[in-house]
Parts: structure tokens; C-alpha cells; sequence
């Protein structure tokens, strides 16, 4: 199969995955909502600060150097899987003992019992990540998926089956323990992985450099985007917190669910061309032009129907959950560049310069959202708003030095999904303007039919109009719906 073929049948498993995984979060979500108040999941995103923090020390970033490295051996797996487990007790050990601490911190006993029983994830996170990064190597997308699948819809049906019965945010916390155990299960078996300890110390040395760099630019990066939550839990409580959150959360849907699978097959597409500067840039171009055209229409659609949308599915409480939803729905394309400029670094192996740009965004992100905070969680919404474009921007300022690219590049890759949306938009408008009182009454039908407008009317854009760059995916498309063809020339 050649390297095209490859990424494509590799993103289109990845995207089933991460779109199932992503549909079914909402839909249980949607569920747990209802259940649940503001006030458990604020709680619950507050814990995660922490061991969210902790987790990218856990992995240490060595499972993503195994699947960059040319060649992987036993041995290698066996390093790395010690390392991870020696590094999980020290952190879960940590949290045990820290607990108390936390809880004074913010004043909630609660927060002990909590973060003793999240943490032991840590415990099983090396026997999850070996597996997953076995498969990841193998390009065995498939098998990923499957995994990701089952632990989502074991983990939810126990979070759900215990709110029903009155257990608040215990329901949460318990949920992804199992979620934890599930995913070991089922990935070991898939991998026909089995663990094994090794203590080669030179041989670690050289996977945990790369592997460090990866961490620290996670963790800049979670802290960038925890920081929101931090400083909401500390000055407006965990209500603020639950509700910014369902808003981020929204807003980052469409892009985790179809910018996340590019992300992971473009960046093992490319640390396998590495060498071939041509290629690379063929494929990082040609990835931004796809993901713009599949993922933009989403954005457009909830700078329409924000509010409705939020009231419908989750109710009039979560009302204020809107307006940093519609503020949010401006960041996308600059999280397109953030995303996909990142596997170009971490494949050529320029983490080092992107480690300066997570620093300087961080630190601009605490600044934007103190200012930011005067004006509640909308204010916070503009916050990130504003240091997206400058992450966005300087990263993909880097990608171009690395592959030698040009700012033109990028604003052709992007004409197509340009096209499209604004023929979108106009359509949205006038569908808007066109419905009766009674249609607008009623949030989720509203939706409903806005959605299936303009779900036709992107359809028959991208199919019909005379776009050169989308020739190959109309081409594909129309095969699949057996519509009427004029043969073209087969694409990568």
C-alpha cells in the first residue's frame, strides 16, 4: 500500500475512532448532564488540573520516540515500560501524600478522597501506553480504535449507571478508574504485548531526550490550557469552571475528532519521510487543506446556533455555557495551524524551538486571563481566544522555516475551505431569516432544521463547484455515492 493510501485508510480509522469517541462523549455527557449539576463536574475538571499535569510525566513523552525512532526493539519497549512504572508509583505516592494539602488549598475535604482514588490511574498507565504505542508504530488504527471504543462505552455506562443512582461527582471519578482498567485489557491482547523490565541505562538516555522534549512541551501546552481552570476555580468556584468547560469542550469537538486523527497519522507519515523535504511539504499542505474543508463548517454552524444549541441539549442552567461557545468558535482556525505545525515539529525533530513557544504562550495566557477574568467566563472565552492566534501563528512560523515553506502555501491551502464556508454562511443567513416564529421557538428543531440545510447545501458545494484543489476528494465521494463521474486522474 503506498504512503498515501497509507494515511488515508490510517485517518479514516482514526476518525472513526475519535468521531465515535467524541459522539458518544456527548451524547453520555449530554446524559450526565441532566444527572449531574454544574458544580460535580467543576470538581472533577479541577482534579484533572492536577493529574492532567502529572500524566504527560508519567507517559514522559518515550512512547511517541518508539514510534518515531526507525527501528524499535524488545528492548526498547522494555525500557520504557519500566521507566513509566517506576515514575506512575512515584506520582501516585505523591498525590496520596499532597491530598490534604490540595484540599486546604481549596478548602474542600472532599478533594482527598478524590485525588487518592483519580491517581490511581497512574498505577495502570504504563500497561495502557505500551500497547497503544505497539500498535501506533505498527499503524494498526484499527485495533486503536477498537480499544478507545469499548473503554469509552464501559467507563460512561458505570459513570451513568451511578449517577442515576445519586453518587454526584463519585460517578466521574469512578468512571475513569474502570475506563483505565478497561483500556488495559482490551489493548494488551490487541498489542500481544507483554511487559518486561529493563534498566539499560545509555539505551534510555537516548529515548528519554526525545521523550523529555515531548513532555515539556505537553506540559506547557496543558498548562496553557488548564490555566482557564485554575484561575476560575480559584476566583468564581466550580460552577464557572463546569460551565466554561461545556463551552471549550463544544468548541473543541469538531477539531479534536478530525484535526487529532490528521495530527497522528501526518506526524508518522512524515518521521518516516523525513529525509525527502518535497514530500513532507506536499503532505503537511495537503493535510491543512483537507481538515480546513471537513472541520470549518462546524465552526459556522455554531457561530449560528450557539445558544439554542446549549439550551436544547443540556438545558436552561447551562444557558451561560453560549456566548463563550459563539466567542470560541473564532479560535479555530488558528488551532488548525497550532495542531498540524506541531507534528511537523515533533516529526523533524524541532521540539526544542517549539518549547519556547509554549513558555511565552503560557505565560501570555495568565496574563490574558487575569485581564480577561473581570468579565467572567466570556471574558476568559476572548482570553483564549487572543492567544490562540499568536500560538497559531508563531507555530506555524516555525513550520514553514522547517520545511522550507512559504506563507502563500498555507493561505492556497486553505481558498477551498474558504469557498465552501462563505457559500455556507450566506445559506445559514438566509435559512435564518426564512424560518417562522414557530420553527425558531423551539431550540433543538430550529437546530435540527438549520443542520440539515446546511448539511445540502455544503454537500452539493463541495460535490458540484469547480474547485481544482478538491478534484481528487469529489472524485472519491462521488465513487462512494455512486453518483456521476468523468474519470480523473487518481490522487495520492
Amino acid at each position: 500500500m503506498s504512503l498515501g493510501r497509507s494515511m488515508r485508510h490510517g485517518a479514516g480509522w482514526l476518525f472513526i475512532g475519535n468521531a465515535g469517541n467524541q459522539v458518544l462523549t456527548f451524547l453520555f455527557g449530554i446524559v450526565l448532564a441532566r444527572l449531574l449539576v454544574p458544580e460535580d463536574f467543576g470538581l472533577l475538571i479541577t482534579i484533572q488540573v492536577f493529574t492532567g499535569l502529572a500524566g504527560f510525566m508519567a507517559g514522559g513523552g518515550m512512547g511517541q520516540a518508539l514510534v518515531r525512532a526507525k527501528e524499535a526493539s524488545q528492548q526498547d519497549y522494555d525500557i520504557v515500560f519500566t521507566l513509566q512504572l517506576i515514575v506512575g508509583v512515584l506520582i501516585y505516592t505523591g498525590f496520596f501524600v499532597a491530598a490534604p494539602w490540595i484540599a486546604d488549598w481549596y478548602n474542600t475535604p472532599l478533594y482527598i478522597d478524590l485525588l487518592r482514588v483519580s491517581a490511581l490511574s497512574f498505577i495502570f498507565r504504563p500497561f495502557v501506553n505500551l500497547p497503544g504505542s505497539v500498535l501506533y508504530r505498527a499503524m494498526r488504527y484499527r485495533a486503536q480504535t477498537y480499544a478507545k471504543l469499548i473503554a469509552l462505552l464501559v467507563s460512561s455506562i458505570v459513570s451513568i449507571a451511578m449517577a442515576y443512582s445519586g453518587h454526584g461527582v463519585w460517578s466521574l471519578i469512578i468512571g475513569g478508574v474502570v475506563g483505565s482498567l478497561t483500556s488495559m485489557m482490551t489493548l494488551i491482547p490487541l498489542a500481544k504485548w507483554r511487559p518486561g523490565f529493563s534498566l539499560d541505562l545509555r539505551r534510555g538516555r537516548d529515548i528519554a531526550r526525545y521523550g523529555f522534549l515531548v513532555s515539556l512541551t505537553d506540559i506547557l501546552g496543558y498548562l496553557r490550557n488548564q490555566s482557564s481552570v485554575f484561575i476560575l476555580s480559584r476566583t468564581l468556584g466550580p460552577a464557572s469552571v463546569g460551565l466554561y468547560n461545556k463551552s471549550e469542550s463544544m468548541a473543541r469537538m469538531p477539531h479534536s475528532f478530525i484535526t487529532g486523527s490528521v495530527y497522528q497519522v501526518l506526524f508518522r507519515a512524515m518521521a518516516a519521510e523525513q529525509d525527502n523535504p518535497d514530500k513532507c511539504r506536499y503532505l503537511f499542505y495537503r493535510s491543512v487543506t483537507l481538515v480546513a474543508v471537513y472541520t470549518t463548517p462546524f465552526y459556522i454552524g455554531f457561530l449560528w446556533l450557539s445558544e439554542p444549541l446549549i439550551r436544547g441539549l443540556y438545558g436552561a442552567k447551562w444557558i451561560e455555557a453560549a456566548a463563550p461557545l459563539f466567542i470560541l468558535a473564532f479560535a479555530w482556525p488558528f488551532w488548525l495551524l497550532d495542531n498540524l505545525s506541531g507534528a511537523v515539529l515533533a516529526a523533524k525533530n524541532w521540539l526544542d524551538r517549539e518549547v519556547w513557544v509554549q513558555a511565552s504562550t503560557l505565560f501570555i495566557s495568565c496574563l490574558a486571563l487575569i485581564v480577561g477574568l473581570t468579565h467572567g467566563i466570556v471574558g476568559v472565552a476572548y482570553a483564549v481566544l487572543t492567544v490562540s492566534v499568536y500560538s497559531g501563528v508563531y507555530m506555524h512560523w516555525l513550520a514553514v522555516r522547517c520545511l522550507d515553506a512559504r506563507w502563500a502555501d498555507f493561505v492556497r491551502a486553505l481558498i477551498p475551505a474558504a469557498i465552501l464556508n462563505l457559500a455556507l454562511a450566506c445559506t445559514l443567513a438566509l435559512a435564518s431569516k426564512s424560518l417562522s416564529a414557530g420553527v425558531h421557538a423551539h431550540d433543538l428543531l430550529y437546530v435540527a432544521v438549520m443542520a440539515s440545510i446546511g448539511i445540502v447545501i455544503y454537500a452539493a458545494c463541495f460535490l458540484y463547484l469547480p474547485i481544482h484543489a478538491l478534484q481528487a476528494e469529489q472524485y472519491r465521494w462521488k465513487i462512494k455515492l455512486r453518483l456521476s463521474v468523468s474519470p480523473i486522474g487518481r490522487p495520492l
